[in-house]
This record gives C-alpha cells, sequence and structure tokens, in this order.
C-alpha cells in the first residue's frame, strides 16, 4: 500500500529529489492549481510523468486542446513527460478498478522504470486511482484549496484569475460588431472595448481602401489583403483578451463589398470569404442599423449612403444566410451603447 505524506514531508527522495514521479488528471479544464502542483512536483523529481486522462464517451474538452495546454505550461520544465491515457466509460463512476490496473499497467511500461512517488492535490486521497494502482510508491499529497475544475466549467469567465494565459482564449467570448456604413460600428466597438477593460480588432479594409486613393479603384489583392489580415488579427487579439474580444466587422462585410467589385479575381476573394466565415464564430452578433445620421469622411460610398436602408437589408441578409443570429441595435449613440451593454452582459453573466 502507498505511503502517505502530506507536504513538506519527504519520503524515499535521495539527494532531495525523488527519481520518477507521477501526477496525472483530466485537466478538465486545467486551472492555477494544476499548474502550481505540476512544478512543484517537477521540482521534486528528477523526472515527472504527468497523465492526461480522456474520456472518449465523456463530454470532455478536446483532448487534444489539453494536450496543448498542458505541454505549454510544462515545455520549459525539462523533466516533464506527457502521458495519455483514454478509456470507454461512459462518466467517472463506470471507469471501475478493472479499467484502473489497466491503465496503470500502461503507465508503468511508458515509465520503463520504478515510479517511486505519486503527487495528488488535497482533492484526492488514499482510496484514489492514483494511491490504489501504485502500490509501490509513496502517496505525497500537496494542499489545494483553490477552485475545481468543475466549478470553473459551470462559470470560467467568473473565475478567470484561475485561468492560465494559456486556457484564456479557450473562453473567451467574442462578440461582432456589425452593418453597413456609417452606423457607429468602430464608435461602438472601441467604447464596449473600454468598458470591459478588454482588447478589439479594429476594422483593417479602410487603410487598405486608401492604397488607391478611393474605394472605388480598390484591386482584388486589397481584398484578400483585408480578409487575411482581419483574421490575422483576431488570433493576435484573442490571445490578450480580458474575457471578451469586441470585432468591428468580419469577412462577411468584405464578401457584400465583393459585390462591387468586377474582375476575373472576384471570385478568388469570394471562396476566400466563405471559407474564412466557416472558421468563424461568435457568441453574440451586433447588427449596427442605419438610422443614425450618414457622416462623408471622405471615403464613403456615396452609393451605399443614397439608399442606405435597401444596401443595409441586403448585407443583413447575408449574415442570416449564413446561419448568424442578429441582435439589431438602433437609436442614437448613448441608447446603442446601453443595449449593446445590456446584450454583452446576457453572454458574459449567464
Amino acid at each position: 500500500m502507498s505511503t502517505i505524506h502530506n507536504h513538506p514531508v519527504w519520503g524515499h527522495e535521495q539527494d532531495g529529489m525523488y527519481n520518477c514521479g507521477l501526477y496525472g488528471g483530466s485537466f478538465n479544464p486545467l486551472h492555477e492549481g494544476h499548474v502550481r502542483c505540476l512544478i512543484e512536483a517537477a521540482s521534486r523529481c528528477r523526472r515527472l510523468i504527468v497523465v492526461l486522462s480522456c474520456g472518449e464517451r465523456r463530454p470532455e474538452i478536446d483532448l487534444r486542446v489539453r494536450y496543448r495546454w498542458l505541454y505549454q505550461v510544462t515545455s520549459q520544465l525539462g523533466n516533464v513527460s506527457l502521458f495519455v491515457l483514454t478509456d470507454t466509460a461512459g462518466d467517472k463512476d463506470q471507469y471501475t478498478e478493472e479499467y484502473w490496473q489497466a491503465d496503470a499497467e500502461k503507465v508503468r511500461e511508458f515509465a520503463g522504470e520504478p515510479i517511486d512517488v505519486v503527487f495528488c492535490g488535497s482533492d484526492y486521497d488514499e482510496n484514489s486511482y492514483w494511491a490504489r494502482c501504485y502500490p509501490g510508491a509513496e502517496l505525497t499529497i500537496i494542499p489545494r484549496d483553490e477552485i475545481s475544475s468543475t466549478a470553473i466549467r459551470q462559470d470560467p469567465l467568473a473565475h478567470w484569475d484561475w485561468l492560465p494565459a494559456v486556457v484564456r482564449p479557450y473562453y473567451t467570448k467574442k462578440v461582432l460588431i456589425t452593418g453597413s456604413e456609417s452606423t457607429g460600428k468602430s464608435t461602438l466597438t472601441a467604447n464596449l472595448a473600454r468598458h470591459y477593460n478588454t482588447t478589439l480588432v479594429e476594422e483593417v479594409g479602410r487603410d487598405i481602401s486608401e492604397r488607391s486613393g478611393t474605394d472605388a479603384m480598390m484591386i482584388p489583392d486589397d481584398f484578400t489583403d483585408i480578409l487575411l489580415r482581419h483574421k490575422i488579427r483576431e488570433t493576435e487579439a484573442l490571445q490578450q483578451a480580458n474575457r471578451i474580444l469586441f470585432e468591428d466587422t468580419d469577412c462577411l462585410v468584405t464578401l457584400f463589398y465583393l459585390g462591387f467589385l468586377e474582375g476575373s479575381d472576384k471570385p478568388k476573394n469570394q471562396a476566400l470569404a466563405e471559407a474564412i466565415a466557416g472558421l468563424n464564430h461568435y457568441d453574440l452578433v451586433l447588427f449596427m442599423e442605419p438610422d443614425i445620421p450618414f457622416v462623408q469622411d471622405g471615403d464613403r460610398s456615396e452609393i451605399i449612403a443614397a439608399d442606405r436602408a435597401r444596401f443595409s437589408d441586403q448585407l443583413k441578409q447575408i449574415y442570416l444566410s449564413h446561419g448568424y443570429a442578429l441582435e439589431c441595435v438602433s437609436g442614437d449613440y448613448q441608447t446603442r451603447f446601453d443595449r449593446a451593454v445590456s446584450l454583452v452582459e446576457q453572454v458574459v453573466r449567464p
């Protein structure tokens, strides 16, 4: 039977180090409590095996996502090896001792040497899988008093401080602000980002459209650049976002403007826009109605300005045809802001 030690008692260590240690869990999701245990366990072993348990029939975060999280937080430790254990149990109650022993044998085979210590957080005890399946190893329990993975899954944004930086993009909510020209998109996007103290993705089309002095003379390469740059900026901004990311327009707005472009390369950019649309997802889409005064800032389409309602409806239909649920926002600037905040709150505080 495993010998149980509570931190900081040390057992079979020689020269202050265990030889081969084990730390495992489902990491669903990985949180700062896990990270602290990983760092401590790795510092006390010449080699630490981290086991990622995955239930193929249980509703868990994608194995590849969790593996990447673990790799990113342990890659600089130098003495950590990752090992994946999969099972077909429908729930944890069905993960019986028959599974336990078979999986423990897989871990021992992977180790290729005796495992002389098993590290656990204090949410486990001597009756857990980690203790009972390695009778030749000491059980060292690292006290934990932080939030559980279960609580984080129930409301990840409320437990944001417990999420490592590598995990946060997975849970970040994405809010798109879209609509036709001169409907206050950029102003609202910036104000929302300030209000929620987070990052935003600015519209990239404006600067690119000015390469020829006027959007009427844009060439196909300009639209390709807009589509690719916007997606790249979204990916970058997502890494730094604080719970929410706000985006000013997206690829479907570019698809709409492609309707004004003639040329043999037009179908290529349409296909690119559709491909990016297939990759995109948003937790909330705010569609700005054209009921505030049109402001001509030097490069906005007079064609659109002359029939704002019709062109706005055309853009709206593009979103609806792609399966987006739209929340339409109208009124003056303060009314729009208040309405947007109310809708965002429903996303971040379910």
